[in-house]
């Protein structure tokens, strides 16, 4: 049989030695059993109660693939706290034909092993829903009291020996004039700054950022106002900001999130950036712009050559221009199925070639199995010897542990079949061009370079042999020209 381990903690009151002790015990159950151990999913610091683990939904998918027989789990209470999540992915694991085991649990494979384990995952959601109940009671409690209950302590308060909230003389001070400096026109990035010079960190012990200071700025505690769930208490806590400057500084919050955006407009993306090359130099043609005496803002392509060392005669060009008319050469190339089904067996050979360790692993499982073949015949034979035996047992040993390597490396490494290739390329068809996103990721994945000369454009793809060199009366006579001919696009320039 074979196996994965899935572990998981769920909390920062459990650590590291947490994990390990689950993946022992679950490794000499393996090895009492019989049972060889192919991979582990570990999840950190995640409750049971949701679905929403990124290793455990990594384990159900991979179950689909026919790798492994047994999920090997310390406790059933570490695979869910939920009987529907329970018992909705059990159904997905058996339809895999894969199984769920705890380690510690002893479980019968009858009717009474069913019912035990229907109990202990009823235990374990009662028992998590339970625990939450209790911290919430406990929490009540103390906020009834005032008392600070976890969390991140916000700057400026110190907690004391009784868990009551203190003001903090060394940091109190720098709250204040915080929130002064923005009441008298700083920005959020200048209070970022500020704050950061004076030392001040998140709890998290890390440098303060924008949103950090923006809910240091809305935090109530300041004014002296305690608030647990639905529980809220004028002056619980002692206040460090005077209720007048809290205000302002509220108000002042608030209009500028209303206001409109003083910062510029969205940068103008230059789709062939570190793709398009002058014919005539080789240097990259970077993008820029310039705005016309009727202020219309104009972008364009210009070689860095002619830019900086004015070495080059190369005009610039018109990016929407140059840009569009390499997005419709990549969407011709997208809908040629011919050419989509080279690219897919160029694909197809290119990752096997890549991964030279699965073919050599295989070629060795072929070898070994030959030996066996071999040596079996020979004892059909009549020919047996102590060392024939001995040489079958190694081999038989060899082979096993072969085809375990061989299912260790394609988990990690899986080979893409030609229809996931084909459905991938696909899936560019139904990018929107006009979406400067999509624009984007059709330039990044398609082509290699772009070189524009005086005369013609050479449009270089990432693909063998994907060059395409377009002359200037075919692009006249497109519609792309848009009214112009490149060489007045050029000219104008």
């Amino acid at each position: 049989m074979k196996a994965v381990i899935y572990a998981r903690y769920s909390s920062d009151n459990q650590r590291e030695e947490s994990i390990e002790g689950q993946l022992r015990e679950c490794k000499e159950y393996a090895e009492k059993n019989g049972i060889t151990i192919l991979s582990t999913y570990i999840d950190r610091a995640l409750s049971a109660k949701t679905d929403n683990r990124p290793e455990f939904q990594h384990m159900i998918k991979d179950s689909a693939k026919g790798l492994f027989d047994i999920v090997l789990v310390w406790k059933l209470d570490r695979f869910a706290r939920n009987r529907y999540d329970s018992a909705h992915y059990k159904a997905t694991l058996r339809k895999n034909g894969v199984k769920v085991v705890s380690a510690t649990e002893a479980i019968a494979e009858d009717s009474t092993g069913i019912l035990l384990e229907s109990l202990l995952e009823g235990y374990a959601e009662f028992y998590s829903a339970e625990l939450s109940e209790k911290v919430i009671r406990g929490r009540t409690e103390n906020a009834l009291k005032c008392k600070f209950n976890g969390g991140g302590l916000p700057i400026g308060y110190i907690v004391d020996s009784e868990q009551y909230l203190q003001i903090d003389p060394l940091t109190a001070p720098i709250v204040v004039e915080a929130f002064q400096r923005y009441d008298k026109g700083a920005t959020i990035k200048q209070l970022v700054d500020f704050l950061n010079s004076k030392g001040i960190q998140s709890y998290r012990k890390k440098p303060l950022r924008i949103d950090c200071v923006k809910r240091l700025l809305k935090n109530r505690r300041y004014i002296g106002e305690y608030k647990y769930r639905d529980i809220v208490t004028p002056n619980g806590v002692p206040a460090i900001v005077p209720q007048d400057l809290f205000d302002r500084v509220g108000e002042r919050l608030e209009k500028n999130k209303k206001a409109p955006a003083r910062a510029k407009a969205k940068e103008e993306m230059y789709l062939l950036t570190t793709k398009l090359f002058c014919g005539n130099c080789g240097a990259y043609m970077c993008g820029e712009s310039g705005t016309s005496h009727t202020g219309v803002t104009h972008h364009y392509y210009k070689c860095v050559t002619a830019k900086y060392k004015k070495a080059c005669h190369k005009k610039t060009v018109k990016k929407d221009w140059i840009e569009n008319l390499v997005i419709e050469h990549i969407v011709r190339l997208l809908f040629d199925d011919n050419l989509m089904n080279d690219i897919t067996d160029s694909i197809m050979v290119l990752q096997k070639r890549e991964n030279i360790t699965l073919p050599l692993l295989k070629q060795q499982l072929a070898d070994t199995t030959r030996g066996i073949e071999n040596i079996i015949n020979a004892i059909q034979q009549g020919i047996f010897t102590q060392s024939t035996k001995q040489r079958l047992d190694e081999l038989e040993e060899r082979k096993s542990q072969l085809e375990i390597e061989i299912l260790q490396e394609e988990m990690q490494k899986p080979l893409l079949t030609r229809e996931q290739v084909l459905f991938w390329l696909h899936r560019f068809r139904t990018l929107d061009i006009t979406d400067p996103d999509h624009r984007q990721r059709l330039v990044d994945s398609f082509v290699n370079s772009i070189y524009l000369y005086d005369d013609k454009i050479v449009l270089m793809f990432n693909y063998k042999e994907g060059s395409k060199t377009i002359s200037f009366a075919d692009i006249e006579s497109s519609s792309l020209s848009a009214g112009g001919a490149l060489h007045k696009t050029l000219q104008n320039g």
